[in-house]
């Protein structure tokens, strides 16, 4: 029974054997690849969490700029987060918080880098639709306003829409078209909500054109 058992473990052995010789490297490294991806996985998600850390540190650096109206600062802040967060959203915004500051310091050309920045880099297609109107605003302020209608034509979330069909209104507005503006100013009323705040400042701009909203057709929604 011994002698059985010692031939049945040695057969057995001997099937592993050359089941490993044949599959045995195929195996390591697959298992290398299972754990060597894990290991990668906790690494990148550790290494997103310290940069988000590091990024959202800088932002605040940024927000104090802002809130000092130190221009000077912010550039630095902001220079900052582009060269080494520029994948994060906190550049995104930062960018967009440097344009208005550098605005309001009057530092336009500045402030439409900060901008432009925000539309070439973010990854987030909100942020880089903000970005637009706003620079969209900037061309109207230069009367650049072939600028701005180009600078529009982008694709951005049907969110957005209205708010781009309202800038476009004033660009046609700026540049005395009031037809083509009163257009726009109701495609931007109709595609609002009721209850959206800022239906009501669309139409003053209506009314200052001689649209009476109340006597609109309902909006199907």
């Amino acid at each position: 029974m011994a002698k059985h058992l010692d031939l049945e473990e040695q057969e057995q052995l001997d099937q592993i054997k050359h089941f490993w010789a044949q599959y045995g490297n195929l195996i390591s490294w697959v298992l290398i690849v299972v754990f060597g991806s894990f290991a990668a996985w906790n690494g990148w998600n550790y290494w997103q969490r310290t940069q988000g850390a590091k990024a959202a540190a800088l932002y605040d650096e940024v927000d104090r700029a802002a809130l000092a109206r130190d221009a000077q600062r912010m550039e630095r802040a902001l220079a900052d987060m582009q060269a080494n967060f520029g994948g994060t959203i906190f550049a995104s915004q930062a960018a967009l918080l440097a344009g208005k500051t550098l605005f309001d310091a009057g530092e336009v050309d500045k402030a439409r880098a900060a901008l432009a920045w925000a539309v070439d880099h973010s990854g987030d297609e909100s942020y880089q639709a903000v970005a637009r109107l706003r620079l969209a605003a900037l061309d109207v302020e230069a009367q650049a306003f072939d600028q701005a209608l180009k600078t529009l034509e982008a694709p951005v979330p049907e969110s957005f829409e209205p708010l781009v069909a309202d800038r476009r209104g004033d660009v046609f507005m700026a540049q005395g078209k009031p037809d083509e503006a009163k257009t726009q100013y109701l495609n931007a009323w109709r595609a609002m909500g009721e209850r959206t705040e800022y239906r009501r400042l669309v139409e003053v701009k209506l009314a200052a054109l001689g649209v009476d909203v109340s006597s609109l057709a309902p909006t199907a929604r």
